[in-house]
């Protein structure tokens, strides 16, 4: 599907786009741009692919000639630059506006404009029912896809919404195996807080399904299994033999217990596709006659879908995926 396109990645120098490089660049696809603001991490994956199909395009989603420039001939658009920190967009709200919502909508009317076949917006858990500003930022973002979808004509637009990405780029096991390497007691928010566990390539299978399957205005979730950050620290120190003491630091700005990836009232009307949730846009027109008359059935007896009522990892699962992801217990000079 991919054979002789062009794949444009936004934000493509962060975990995602390592990915679907990891994934992508030694197939017969013809290009992959990778779109960012950052020029050193440009560089650093320029040196360290040093392949022809890769191109690089410096630019910020905030600025629309930047982005539309950078998308000409493109077939296909994999949105995945955001603000993805809760603290810093919970200090700084305006900017999380400014790329997360306004850069979206930059990336839509370009993709648009140039003719693109089909972008997936990527999203988070921390969307639905947002308490801090970037679930908010990013949940905006969800609906202005879903908007857009309605008059995007042939450029078809998906959104995608997963949980944590373990061991992404400001994640807390990257935070655990550094303290761990410099002695350093290892620090837990709240130890009870439960977290979806996705790795990376869930991530990507997840933006390839929506990509196969969406229809425009979709969002497309992956059933996936969860954590508490207490078990967690506690997988970690068992796969290194760490003795240090773990300190409960209590929660951070704004920061959830548990995380929700579909309503009950997005479930109520979701499509169950196995390992995936689909749930396709309301397309009603603003005849608000309709919201009054024609409702969706009760959800009075639905649960939402989050990270304390799903499945729960086992340690001995969680040990198991951990390793899979590269935390196989080894330290620094040494080969054990």
């Amino acid at each position: 599907m991919f054979k002789d396109k062009i794949l444009l990645i936004t934000g493509g120098t962060g975990s995602f786009g390592n990915a679907v490089l990891k994934r992508f660049l030694n197939s017969d696809i013809k290009e992959i741009r990778i779109f960012s603001r950052d020029e050193k991490k440009q560089h650093d994956m320029r040196e360290k692919s040093h392949n022809e199909k890769l191109k690089f395009y410096l630019g910020d989603v905030r600025d629309y000639n930047s982005i539309k420039s950078a998308m000409m001939g493109v077939d296909y658009v994999f949105h995945a630059a955001a603000l993805k920190q809760v603290p810093s967009c919970e200090f700084y709200p305006m900017e999380a506006v400014k790329t997360n919502i306004l850069g979206t909508e930059n990336v839509l009317n370009a993709a648009i404009s140039q003719g693109v076949k089909k972008a997936i917006c990527l999203s988070t858990d921390k969307a639905v029912y947002p308490i801090n500003a970037m679930g908010v930022s990013k949940a905006m973002m969800e609906k202005i896809m879903v908007a857009k979808s309605r008059t995007s004509g042939k450029t078809i637009l998906v959104g995608t919404r997963y949980g944590n990405v373990m061991a992404s780029r400001g994640s807390v096991i990257p935070l655990f195996h550094d303290q761990i390497m410099k002695n350093l007691p290892m620090t837990v928010t709240d130890p009870m807080m439960t977290r979806f566990m996705m790795t990376l390539e869930d991530a990507v299978e997840l933006v390839l399904f929506a990509f196969i399957n969406g229809k425009s205005g979709d969002i497309f979730v992956q059933k996936a299994p969860a954590s508490t950050i207490g078990e967690l620290a506690e997988a970690m120190k068992i796969i290194y033999k760490y003795e240090r003491e773990i300190n409960v630091i209590g929660a951070r700005h704004a920061e959830k217990l548990y995380e929700t990836l579909l309503t009950k009232e997005e479930l109520m009307a979701a499509e169950d596709l196995g390992d995936f949730f689909r749930i396709a846009a309301d397309n009603r027109d603003l005849n608000y006659n309709k919201y009054f008359t024609e409702g969706k059935g009760s959800i009075a007896n639905i649960e939402d879908y989050n990270s304390h009522n799903t499945i729960k990892l086992t340690q001995e699962e969680l040990l198991a995926l951990l390793v899979r992801i590269g935390y196989t217990g080894k330290k620094p000079n040494s080969d054990i």
